[in-house]
């Protein structure tokens, strides 16, 4: 099945893996952050250090004077944090991951080397294994008429129960700058996302989606 986890994620590179057992898609585990958070962190090893209320940073991690992060937060090893990073409630981040220059980041989950590094807005949202983000991507997480999220293939539709539902984005994949992701958006492993490009439903695997709509395999 195109939209389950394991079909979009490789869970060895995410250390807090255990938030899937039991999961099918991967959207179900957004509503159960904050619950996990709290509960991993309390067996998380010495080498993290608690740097606020419920805010937990593994070694090597640097984070910049101006970026503001609010509990409950676990920012894994040799991260950076960049200037006016915002890491705003419910944020779990991988390992050698990069949040960048004004980016924001709520109720979402970043596996390891996950890069988002200019002026991006990552709400209820999972990113794969070195997603990365061009400047100005966003995963826009509420529709315009406020109605519960469907993810859409064609004459597929599941409904997710969720109102605030950003993006998935598989392992690999690469969303180029200024591109909006619709509520529900899911992106297949290792595929591309050109510059300026509105994306809605499912972008399989290895495939590249072009500014004007058109849909064709990675050769």
């Amino acid at each position: 099945m195109k939209f389950t986890v394991e079909s979009l994620f490789d869970l060895n590179e995410c250390y807090e893996k255990a938030i899937f057992d039991g999961i099918k898609y991967p959207w179900e585990i957004l509503p159960k952050i904050k619950a996990f958070l709290v509960e991993f962190s309390k067996s998380l090893p010495g080498d993290f250090e608690r740097i606020a209320e419920f805010v937990w940073v593994g070694k090597g991690t640097t984070i910049e004077k101006t970026a503001l992060i609010k509990g409950p937060a676990i920012i894994g090893y040799d991260c950076e944090i960049r200037q006016c990073a915002y890491i705003r409630e419910n944020v779990i981040v991988g390992n050698g991951a990069v949040v960048g220059n004004s980016t924001e980041i709520k109720n979402s989950l970043l596996f390891n080397k996950v890069q988002v590094p200019h002026f991006n807005y990552v709400g209820d949202s999972v990113l794969g294994y070195k997603a990365h983000f061009g400047a100005g991507v966003i995963c826009s997480n509420l529709k315009s008429n406020g109605s519960n999220v469907k993810v859409k293939y064609g004459i597929e539709s599941i409904e997710t129960g969720l109102r605030k539902f950003g993006a998935i984005v598989g392992d690999n994949a690469e969303v180029g700058c200024n591109s909006v992701l619709n509520p529900g958006t899911v992106i297949g492993k290792s595929s591309i996302i050109y510059p300026l490009t509105p994306v809605r439903g499912y972008i399989p695997e290895n495939h590249i989606l072009k500014s004007n709509g058109v849909l064709a395999a990675k050769m």
